[in-house]
């Protein structure tokens, strides 16, 4: 490991460096939100940006979503080896592929070699979630894919797409005429170019300005501190082997008894390292839901990074004190060709981060966090069809209304726009005006639903709830959702959060429960509703602070019935304006429960 106290080590230089590239990156990400066209990535902001080293390490991602940049550089690696001595100032690269390093086919990925006097010194990386990518139906999330020939995805791994700052053709006429909204496509794919390219010219700028030796300096002591900061979070942990399990949801005739997971993590403070042992984990299923290697890595590092010192640099430096396990042809592992990834940013990696986050609990009050809440249902929907308004032009568009409920944690409750683990709350919610105004969609309500958070010292964030039909010409809606069997658990005594649920809404009123797997078409005056998962909650709920339980009730997110027969508060006064806690009412009604519990 390089020490930091060298000679050269300038601590003041090393800051300034650092936050003026984590401002390239934040150009970079503006770049792609405002010049986007599809609402997953100008409205959901599901995309993301990162800065790699010219020998493939992550050196900074400034707000990423962790399922996106803590892989970049296993892309960035494919990119340089397909190309080899061939790579040149001026090159663009299109990544999707998730068996060289990418997530799964729905995140297109812009790669740009950036040279420094010949020298190839970075590459900037921007990464966005597609609305269509030309699979066999209207969605990038495959569920059902038996393999990743039966999804249908144009896939690119590490393709060309600029030579000499000029556009190769031959791939744009590719996707045009496969991607069902060529134009829309065509609009992200300038978007992504642009913001790789944004960094391009201000990162020569940098080395311009400071000198390429300063700043090949600069990436040598920032990951040399970055490791530092990890080895000392590390060692105030103690010696142990941490194991948790969870698990997917059932599928159909597919996978009758879910995914079991099963993840072990043992911490090292003497040598500083943790390893993530995930080897004890079922083979690849014959569908959409297997782990890329990129998801299985990047979602138990953001759960390990959840646990520790939120100030601790997530970058490759702090990576090499993570030692991951993993097994060849493992549903979450590194996948046996041709299996699907079509899902892999999302369920299982979700789980992942969950069962690695929640094992911290197990240290004691103050480490870890509960799970967080998921499900990409009615609210994550991707929905198609024909716009009546616009000469029944073609649509398509991941929607992002309805967002999951944060865990709670030993500091803190969770999120209300926490989104789902992967995203751990960096992304947009949609605007309801803004999705209709966009697509034919007529949208019901989308609400909190009171006491649907896991109960705990620390609650977890509520459900959401949505309700959206067409407007007139039948809708196509698609969803892979997880979280309607297995809730999100609570930990050291917190309660689980509320499970996901769908219906399809007949125009008779009559309504219709539908599976968590859902490829429906919605008519006129038909709807769909159902609610995305509560986050777990953290701690003992007789633990909570009274006050705290009432601003709840206020604000709506917990209930009257819940406040008395859960965190054993009772209040007087019958209206909002003159509730208040009855502190001799709620010592005894905690006593009862305690009491109860016991027994």
């Amino acid at each position: 490991m390089t020490n930091t106290t060298e000679a050269d080590f300038d601590p003041y230089m090393t800051a300034i460096i650092a936050n003026r590239i984590d401002g390239i990156i934040r150009e970079m990400t503006n770049t792609l939100l405002r010049a986007a066209r599809s609402g997953v990535i100008n409205g959901a902001r599901d995309f993301s940006c990162s800065i790699c080293t010219g020998d493939n390490r992550l050196l900074a991602s400034a707000e990423g979503l962790p399922i996106h940049i803590f892989g970049s550089h296993m892309q960035t690696k494919a990119m340089c080896d397909f190309a080899g001595d061939e790579l040149r100032e001026g090159d663009c690269y299109l990544h999707n592929d998730p068996y060289s390093g990418n997530t799964h086919a729905g995140d297109h990925t812009y790669l740009v070699p950036v040279f420094v006097d010949g020298e190839h010194l970075f590459t900037a990386v921007a990464k966005a979630h597609q609305a269509d990518i030309g699979n066999a139906l209207p969605t990038t999330y495959m569920a059902g894919a038996k393999d990743q020939y039966a999804e249908g995805a144009l896939i690119f791994p590490a393709v060309r797409i600029q030579k000499d700052y000029q556009m190769v053709e031959d791939v744009v006429r590719m996707c045009r005429s496969r991607i069902r909204v060529p134009d829309q496509w065509y609009g992200d794919f300038l978007a992504g170019i642009g913001s790789a390219r944004i960094a391009e010219r201000r990162l020569k700028e940098l080395c311009a300005k400071y000198g390429k030796d300063q700043i090949k300096a600069f990436v040598r002591h920032w990951f040399a501190y970055s490791e530092q900061r990890m080895v000392q979070a590390i060692r105030n942990l103690p010696r142990v082997t941490l194991r948790n399990s969870g698990a997917h949801d059932p599928f159909g005739d597919l996978l009758p008894d879910g995914i079991p997971l099963n993840v072990s993590i043992d911490i090292d403070p003497d040598e500083a390292m943790i390893e993530i042992d995930l080897t004890d984990n079922v083979d690849n299923v014959e569908c959409g839901f297997n782990e890329s290697e990129a998801c299985t890595s990047a979602s138990t590092i953001t759960g390990i990074f959840n646990a520790l010192d939120t100030s601790v640099p997530r970058n490759s430096g702090s990576f090499r004190r993570i030692r991951l396990k993993l097994r060849d042809g493992c549903v979450a592992g590194r996948p046996q060709f041709p299996h699907s990834c079509s899902v892999a940013t999302t369920n299982i990696a979700d789980r992942l981060v969950n069962i690695v986050q929640s094992a911290f609990a197990e240290l004691g009050d103050g480490w870890g966090l509960a799970e967080g809440g998921l499900g990409m249902g009615a609210g994550c929907a991707v929905v198609s069809g024909k716009d009546h308004r616009v000469d029944n032009a073609a649509y398509v568009n991941q929607l992002f209304l309805a967002n999951a409920g944060g865990p709670g944690s030993p500091l803190a409750d969770g999120w209300i726009t926490y989104g789902l683990p992967v995203a751990a709350g960096l992304m947009y919610r949609d605007s309801v005006e803004i999705d209709e105004l966009k697509h034919p969609i007529a949208i019901r309500f989308l609400r909190l639903m009171p006491g649907t958070g896991g109960a705990g010292k620390y609650r977890g964030a509520p459900a959401m709830e949505v309700a959206y039909g067409p407007k007139e010409r039948p809708m196509e809606v698609i969803w892979p959702c997880d979280g309607t069997v297995y809730a999100p658990k609570g930990v050291r005594g917190g309660h689980d959060g509320l499970r996901c649920q769908h219906w399809k809404v007949g125009a008779n009123g009559q309504e219709e429960e539908l599976p968590n797997i859902a490829v429906l078409t919605v008519r006129k005056d038909e709807y769909v509703k159902g609610n995305q998962a509560g986050g777990g909650g953290y701690g003992d709920p007789l633990e909570r602070d009274p006050r705290r339980v009432l601003t709840d009730v206020l604000e709506r997110y917990e209930t009257p019935d819940r406040a008395r027969d859960i965190y054993g508060v009772v209040f007087s006064g019958a209206d909002a304006e003159a509730m208040k806690i009855d502190d001799a009412a709620t010592r005894a009604r905690r006593s009862e429960l305690r009491s109860k519990r016991a027994a």
